[in-house]
């Protein structure tokens, strides 16, 4: 299960990134017209989030489920707490993931430019440029849309699913660089609130008694 939470934070933070990221070429999805006018419309839409307060459901690739809150304000600001048992939680504070794990009392860091979140955090999405899209599919009301970093591919692909009219963003889907697959669900999302900067604070080890 705590790989499942680990790969939701970023591939690199328990391990390291490998030299094919930087030699990496990725190939773009061929978008139609409408295509190309239906990711704009996604791009200008996840731009326009300022932050989102949602709850979740997280299942990874052994079946493992889990819940929590997840906390937005961008750029660069996440905080990921799951509910109990787990005593797990992830933050970025615009410039490092923090995965702090309370049960080992362990906390790993790595850059946030190495996450594959990194695209909703950014200041600018730009869907074609510093992110490619690698897959694009439509449904009645709905798009599914695949992603990875322009510059740094090994970073993770990211599946986004929408509903639309209006847009709405429903789920996300990551697979690392080691094939490690979290699926997580947002249900309850609201939009534009205000989020305290205690949030996003980087989780600290706890000090041993003496």
């Amino acid at each position: 299960m705590r790989a499942g939470l680990g790969a939701l934070a970023t591939t690199t933070a328990l391990g390291t990134l490998t030299a094919s990221a930087w030699a990496k070429k990725v190939k773009a999805a061929a978008l139609t017209d409408q295509d190309k006018a239906d990711v704009a419309r996604i791009e200008a839409y996840l731009n326009g989030i300022t932050t989102m307060r949602a709850k979740f459901q997280q299942v990874d690739g052994a079946g493992n489920l889990a819940f929590g809150m997840i906390y937005v304000r961008r750029p660069g600001f996440l905080r990921v707490q799951y509910d109990p048992p787990s005593q797990v939680i992830l933050v970025a504070d615009s410039i490092a993931v923090s995965y702090y794990d309370g049960e080992l009392n362990q906390l790993n860091q790595a850059p946030l430019g190495l996450s594959p979140l990194w695209f909703l955090l950014r200041e600018h999405v730009s869907l074609g440029e510093d992110v490619t899209v690698t897959t694009f599919d439509r449904a009645p009301n709905a798009f599914q849309i695949g992603i990875v970093q322009s510059d740094e591919p090994d970073a993770g692909t990211v599946t986004l699913v929408l509903g639309d009219k209006p847009l709405d963003l429903q789920q996300w889907t990551i697979v690392d660089d080691k094939g490690k697959e979290v699926r997580v669900g947002l249900y309850n999302a609201e939009f534009g609130v205000k989020l305290e900067n205690e949030l996003f604070k980087t989780p600290e080890k706890k000090k041993k008694r003496s």
